[in-house]
């Protein structure tokens, strides 16, 4: 049984959200998302939020529920406050600009790599060697941060190129004499 499924969403303040059919749509502040649940699941409406359950007790609909209710939660905070990852550069000349709306990075090659920003992501460099990626949905901002870290992930000798601000690398010794 799915444990976080049994709690209903709460609706935080100043964000709207209403339940057609399969579809949860949320306004807040901050834009509009929308959420088509799987139809192994029921939602409804309350006083309290939204309530998730399993259409029956089949593996399929028990697997779904707890997932479903997770991305409800998620585009009810999305509206309201947003999402952001941090990424830092790591390595002697390895720096990252903003030429407009496009992100132009120096990771070691011979050209500079450019990453468009998608549709709904902001992108912002407050540091030549710090990188801030937010938007209102939660999956977008974790796809355009993973997207830029794979241009040169962190090696384990050094640490040098792009890794996540919370992320911690394991360091590997090298040669001795």
């Amino acid at each position: 049984m799915s444990r976080i499924g049994k709690k209903p969403v709460p609706v935080p303040e100043g964000v709207t959200a209403s339940v057609d059919g399969q579809t949860v749509v949320a306004k807040g502040p901050k834009g509009e998302l929308k959420f088509v649940v799987n139809d192994e699941v029921l939602i409804k409406l309350d006083d309290d939020g939204i309530k998730v359950d399993p259409r029956d007790q089949s593996k399929d609909a028990r697997s779904k529920w707890g997932m479903s209710r997770t991305m409800i939660v998620n585009i009810l905070e999305g509206v309201k406050s947003g999402f952001e990852k941090r990424l830092e550069i790591t390595g002697v000349g390895y720096r990252a600009a903003m030429q407009g709306k496009n992100l132009q990075l120096s990771l070691g090659f011979s050209h500079e790599v450019v990453y468009e920003a998608p549709e709904g992501i902001q992108i912002a460099v407050p540091k030549p060697t710090e990188i801030v990626v937010s938007g209102i949905d939660n999956q977008k901002v974790g796809q355009v941060a993973a997207e830029i870290r794979k241009y040169r992930g962190p090696e384990p000798y050094k640490g040098k190129g792009v890794r996540y601000a919370d992320e911690r690398i394991v360091r590997k010794e090298g040669k001795k004499k």
